[in-house]
């Protein structure tokens, strides 16, 4: 394990680890709608729990408890980084250690304690780190498809892929009439997407009164609107887009949580879905059907049958029909 980098605090604890071991490789999950349900816990953010089935080895109880110690020991070194004042962590190092200590996130993360509006507060107070776009995104591929270092990259291949055809679609859909934007990175695209890919895709269930479908996704901030407030009242507590025409600030729930740099706002819904993976929330019913062809088409990430809702299962066979035209 290469320690070049790191300060003396972090390499004492990686050197400790296991220098002869790569990092523990995640599983990939299937997630169907509920990219996730988790939740937090109110006291220690490293659970130190082992669940043993009456069979399990003594040895192999023990050799869980220490694993959990070590990655305690990481998530410790994790949170002095972002402790300090003016906190810049090298990014080759938290990668490392988020790498390192993946086992004990996830089943503090995952974790079933809390309510899911809380969920995003306590999990952000925990890990600071994913207040950063580019940790939620590198977190998604841990999740889904482990130590591969190129899935970022074919993700948004495949969304610039989806969204061309996407174009084609919404207008043999009759949900948009052409002309409409053909470059796929362009705001104005961007905006016709989140309020046409809803209705592509539709949900059996209705948001929330005075809510339209596109606004479980994006909010466009009117003049001297207050962001802070909005989420405030937002009905939902799952992850939007809040954009003003210039600026696009990134919450879930009623935390802010970053902003996205202009050229970047055309991959807003892969950051939304990298939250709905970091966070294990529950996609909203009423683009559940949406979320869930993005997470099959895009991210790559099948959904367990049980989750394979009947609206799903159209939306789909409607989309094959389309795209193998």
């Amino acid at each position: 394990m290469a320690m070049d980098g790191f300060d003396e605090a972090t390499r004492s604890v990686l050197e400790e680890a296991s220098p002869a071991r790569d990092p523990p490789v995640p599983k990939k999950t299937k997630s169907g709608t509920k990219a996730a349900i988790p939740s937090s816990r109110s006291s220690s953010p490293a659970p130190m729990t082992v669940i043993a089935s009456p069979t399990m080895p003594a040895k192999d109880v023990a050799a869980g408890l220490d694993s959990l110690k070590m990655q305690a020991r990481h998530y410790k070194t994790l949170s002095n980084m972002y402790n300090k004042p003016n906190a810049k962590p090298n990014q080759n190092d938290v990668v490392q250690i988020l790498d390192l200590e993946f086992e004990a996130r996830r089943a503090f993360i995952d974790s079933d304690v809390t309510k899911e509006e809380d969920r995003p507060a306590k999990i952000l107070d925990a890990y600071p780190c994913f207040k950063d776009v580019q940790n939620a995104m590198d977190e998604l591929r841990r999740i889904v498809d482990g130590t591969n270092r190129r899935y970022i990259e074919d993700v948004r291949g495949r969304w610039t892929e989806f969204c061309t055809k996407v174009q084609f679609y919404s207008v043999w859909k009759k949900v948009l009439k052409p002309p409409f934007p053909l470059d796929v990175r362009s705001v104005d695209f961007t905006l016709a997407l989140f309020n046409a890919l809803p209705p592509l895709f539709p949900s059996s269930v209705l948001p929330p009164k005075k809510l339209a479908c596109s606004e479980a996704l994006i909010h466009i901030l009117k003049s001297n609107e207050d962001p802070a407030l909005y989420l405030q009242k937002r009905p939902l507590c799952s992850p939007v887009l809040l954009f003003d025409g210039s600026t696009t600030i990134v919450a879930v729930g009623n935390v802010p949580v970053t902003t996205l740099k202009q050229e970047d706002f055309s991959e807003g819904m892969l950051v939304l879905m990298a939250y709905y993976y970091t966070l294990h929330l529950t996609y909203p019913k009423c683009v559940a059907t949406l979320l869930s062809v993005i997470q099959t088409e895009v991210i790559g990430d099948a959904l367990h049958d049980k989750d394979a809702t009947s609206s799903y299962k159209k939306a789909m066979a409607e989309w094959n029909a389309f795209i193998e035209k």
